[in-house]
């Protein structure tokens, strides 16, 4: 009852009373009510990065690529290594497709079987980097001082000494194979990222929700990884998406140089290696490699791209 006399004494103030007004019928009550879909963040980036065609032509390549270089050697009649001298530095033709080399071995598989090489140390590499590079830099950017001031200091001593130098003694020490490419890329590789997860996370270790779980007695490794790393993972992805392809394009260098992969195993850097004294004469056989490295190396710089405009909504246009 009092409610209704204080909702007769506001419609009386402004000249209106209850006679002026209509109730709604059921069916228009919720004309007007807008359903939003909940969506989490990943879901949200996903949506985002679908949009851009280019990141998406660079994502079906490089997954067909995985899929061809996982399968494609394993149903071949051929294998990388296999030898037929009565077919040597054929033209493509549908027993070869992409022909045959000096010694008669199938191109197209051991392009297939080179990505097996190339694609492992490229993800793998990233992957150790990854690790690496988050532990390294949130310890520094969480703790700072002190500790932060050497860590870093040994930072810049690593990054000082040339890539190629590591390279030159690990291959040195255990040889030309896969491990020892992978080891000499991780050596410095992760610095980069470690620099980059350091700056997000000395950021964002002032906001208030990281204070806030602090005060509530939160530990340091929960602040850390629960809530300062986990809101940098939009930086932290695109940087490790680029790792790949600098990866990729390191191994088949050093293979090129002949200081990476051994032959006969074949990578498309051995693969461009050996086609080299053959480019005036058979020049298509310096192609398909090249092509390989190319194109992937393209599709992951499209999809870093990708993911960098659809993980940041600044960049989002």
């Amino acid at each position: 009852m009092e409610n209704e006399m204080n909702k007769d004494l506001l419609l009386a103030e402004d000249g209106l009373s209850a006679d002026d007004f209509e109730l709604l019928e059921e069916t228009e009550k919720d004309s007007e009510f807008i359903a939003v879909e909940a969506k989490t963040y990943f879901q949200d980036a996903w949506k985002n990065f679908k949009k851009n065609k280019l990141a998406t032509a660079g994502l079906i390549f490089l997954v067909i690529m995985l899929l061809a270089a996982i399968f494609t050697p394993m149903l071949s009649p051929y294998t990388y290594d296999q030898q037929d001298l009565t077919m040597r530095n054929a033209l493509p033709s549908a027993k070869h497709l992409f022909g045959t080399d000096k010694f008669g071995r199938d191109i197209f598989i051991r392009v297939m079987y080179g990505a097996r090489i190339s694609l492992s140390v490229g993800f793998a590499s990233a992957f150790i980097n990854l690790i690496l590079g988050v532990m390294y830099g949130g310890f520094c950017g969480y703790f700072g001082g002190k500790l932060d001031m050497i860590l870093m200091r040994l930072v810049d001593i690593i990054y000082s000494v040339p890539t190629l130098l590591y390279v030159i003694l690990v291959m040195l020490i255990f040889g030309s194979n896969i491990f020892s490419v992978l080891l000499a890329i991780c050596i410095s590789g992760w610095i980069g990222m470690a620099r980059q997860v350091r700056a997000q996370v000395m950021s964002l270790k002032e906001q208030e929700y990281a204070l806030a779980a602090k005060v509530m007695g939160a530990s340091d490794s929960r602040i850390l990884f629960k809530h300062l790393v986990i809101n940098s993972i939009g930086p932290i992805i695109v940087t490790t998406t680029h790792m790949v392809p600098s990866a990729i394009f390191t191994e088949a260098f050093l293979a090129f140089v002949g200081i990476g992969i051994s032959i006969p195993q074949a990578s498309w850097g051995t693969m461009a290696s050996e086609a080299r004294g053959l480019i005036m004469s058979y020049p298509i056989q310096m192609v398909w490699p090249v092509l390989a490295i190319c194109l992937t190396i393209l599709s992951l710089n499209f999809i870093g791209d990708g993911l960098n405009e659809a993980l940041d909504p600044r960049k989002r246009s």
